[in-house]
């Protein structure tokens, strides 16, 4: 199905109030070639009928299937191994320390925008790695997305081969994964420290939180810049006065506008609550 004049700013303003993601005319292709199957499956006959059935037809169905179809899912295991890097070797350690040495094992971290779940498992499994004594921990990691299917297979932890092979450390994998015949599986003490949950950052951010770190990756780039400053506020508000926050490594953060300061760990720029601890050296 082709976009006829007039259509693409319609769809243009609808994704925006679904999902927040700002598209520019240059990615009508991507409401051609994502939406137009759907349109045609729930009797549209163009982008216009489709954007007032959206709007005024009530199928809720129909609106997860356009923001699942228009969101990106591409993720991979430990994705940006030099910013896995800082946190497996100075980030965690460091909150480890300060929680340890307030007399509280207690940690939380948020996954925004986690997809398919590669993301929170990866941290589960670093901490893992880090901790012998893990299980005198309390440790939970959120994962959230605003697609409801690639929350459930998130939640089932079962990937694929070609899956599996996206990762800059297999050997650790090996240690973290189980066969069944779906394919390979989290084991059991790394899917327990991980939640996953439904949640669209364009809205307030109740019942989170507060949060030791943050990693918001690779999702602000696909938000207009005030969206993003707001996005990013409220995010800074549910985190800890010594969190970190970890941003995608194309999308620089204004600092007046989100309430935190850049600091550099490892090469890598992290964000932190205004007048926050010294970052490790």
């Amino acid at each position: 199905m082709k976009l006829r004049p007039g259509e693409m700013k319609l769809m243009q303003q609808l994704v925006l109030q679904l999902s927040g993601i700002a598209l520019d005319t240059s990615k009508a292709y991507l409401i051609e070639t994502r939406l137009g199957h759907l349109a045609e499956r729930a009797g549209a006959s163009n982008f216009n009928e489709l954007y007032f059935m959206l709007r005024h037809g009530g199928d809720r169905e129909l609106v997860r299937e356009v923001v699942d179809a228009i969101t990106t899912h591409e993720t991979t295991w430990f994705r940006d191994p030099t910013a896995f890097g800082a946190l497996e070797r100075r980030v965690l350690p460091s909150l480890l320390e300060a929680r340890e040495r307030a007399g509280v094992k207690r940690l939380r971290i948020w996954s925004a925008a986690c997809s398919s779940g590669q993301e929170p498992y990866s941290v589960a499994m670093l901490l893992h790695e880090l901790l012998p004594d893990l299980d005198r921990w309390d440790v939970q990691i959120l994962g959230t997305d605003i697609s409801t299917v690639t929350l459930e297979r998130a939640s089932r932890g079962v990937y694929s081969e070609h899956e599996m092979n996206r990762t800059s450390r297999p050997g650790m994998m090996l240690r973290y994964f189980e066969q069944t015949p779906e394919g390979s599986r989290v084991i059991p003490s790394v899917r327990s420290l991980v939640e996953f949950r439904e949640r669209n950052l364009l809205l307030p951010m109740q019942g989170v939180g507060p949060f030791d770190l943050v990693l918001l990756r690779n999702v602000l780039i696909y938000f207009a810049p005030a969206t993003r400053d707001s996005i990013v506020q409220r995010v800074a508000g549910v985190m800890r006065p010594d969190g970190y926050l970890l941003a995608g490594g194309s999308e620089s953060l204004r600092e007046g506008a989100s309430k935190l300061q850049a600091t550099t760990i490892g090469g890598v720029p992290f964000y932190r609550p205004l007048r926050a601890p010294r970052a490790p050296a």
